[in-house]
């Protein structure tokens, strides 16, 4: 059954994507607003297709630490869940990419029409140079600008090193970063992904680190510290005293798997 709900969400997941995104070349021509709030609609889809076809939902702590001005996301990368989600818990935000997806077809159209921050990464200092640029420019319009700062998915118990662009990006802006942990990799991870149990993930969004008057590594630092204890949390929430997994359903009862 856990295979036949999966396959039955990967089915639709690509349909909706196919129908999302042709209309592309159309909807470039659109303003950024409209655009923008039309290509997110795919995520807002694909999220309900999934929580009723696999049963995975996901809740969000921290709402509160919201910003209302622009800020800088600095979001823990584990999964493709939380491309999603964080489009329908964020307001309108550019995100800094590889530029190299854009290429690919129907999703990596969408992902252009959006107006990322798209680098290449292997350019060194010139791809640093992109992030602020480009980021500055995007937060000056009052769009959220979001970083992955381990710059790759890195599966639930690893950690990789946070890269300094993100920090740079927000010292050199002035604009405050947000933490956001989840592990969304635990239900959706990287590889074997395609397999999707029931279950709640867990978004936490910590308060906002402000960026003036801090060196870059002191400001990673901080958000790498905030970031990794709250998927220590979140993680160990997820387990019973006796080491089962334990599944989180809507109603908050537990199971063990």
């Amino acid at each position: 059954m856990l295979f036949l709900r999966s396959l039955i969400f990967f089915v639709g997941m690509a349909i909706f994507t196919v129908i999302f995104t042709t209309p592309t070349p159309i909807i470039v021509l659109l303003p950024y607003r409209w655009r923008y709030m039309i290509l997110t609609q795919w995520s807002r889809v694909v999220l309900h297709w999934l929580r009723i076809t696999c049963n995975l939902n996901f809740v969000v702590e921290g709402r509160e630490h919201i910003p209302n001005g622009a800020a800088i996301v600095f979001c823990k990368h584990q999964s493709t869940w939380e491309t999603l989600a964080l489009q329908r818990v964020f307001p309108p935000q550019a995100w800094v990419l590889r530029r190299s997806l854009f290429m690919i077809p129907f999703f990596g159209w969408g992902l252009w029409a959006m107006d990322p921050v798209g680098i290449d990464r292997g350019a060194g200092r010139k791809a640093l140079a992109e992030v602020v640029e480009g980021g500055t420019a995007r937060l000056k319009k009052g769009r959220w600008v979001v970083v992955f700062p381990e710059g790759t998915r890195v599966p639930p118990g690893k950690r990789a090193q946070y890269r300094i662009g993100g920090a740079i990006l927000a010292t050199k802006s002035g604009f405050p970063v947000v933490p956001v942990a989840h592990n969304g990799g635990e239900y959706w991870p990287k590889k074997r992904g395609f397999l999707k149990p029931p279950g709640t993930i867990k978004m936490v969004i910590g308060p906002p680190l402000e960026s003036t008057n801090v060196e870059p590594n002191e400001l990673m630092h901080r958000a790498e510290t905030w970031i990794e204890a709250q998927m220590e949390r979140i993680t160990a929430e997820r387990y019973k005293t006796d080491g089962r997994i334990t599944y989180y359903s809507r109603d908050n009862a537990a199971r063990p798997s």
